[in-house]
């Protein structure tokens, strides 16, 4: 398939799946005219991309993981790089939740005493 249709059944866009090419990410077959040919293993590829972007990952991340396992069989060395980026990036979304909660009691406060000072007013 091309890249549009690529594109079209994952629902990422030219300019981002041009960039994870650019980024070792996809590595599709370049016919003789140049244009770009994708099957359905990219797809996949896509979806894991996807998955691990929205885990918080960045691009040189997933390329890492990617090159770990690229002949079928995951190294010893990779998979302790992966326990270490994936317990870092644990310890970063745990401290985001912990602002968030700390944010969320703050508004709360915020939104209570304005209801009281309305109430309050009705008196």
């Amino acid at each position: 398939m091309h890249i549009s249709e690529l594109a079209r059944r994952t629902g990422v866009s030219l300019r981002s799946l041009r960039y994870y090419e650019e980024k070792a990410l996809l590595n599709p077959i370049r016919l003789e005219n140049g244009y770009r040919q994708y099957s359905e293993i990219d797809i996949e590829q896509i979806q894991m991309i996807q998955l691990y972007l929205s885990m918080g990952l960045k691009t040189n991340e997933i390329a890492d993981l990617f090159h770990c396992a690229s002949d079928g069989q995951i190294k010893d060395a990779c998979i302790q790089n992966g326990i270490k980026k994936g317990e870092k990036k644990l310890t970063e979304i745990r401290e985001q939740i912990a602002i968030l909660r700390r944010a969320e009691s703050q508004l709360m406060d915020v939104v209570t005493d304005l209801k009281n000072s309305i109430n309050q007013g009705d008196n």
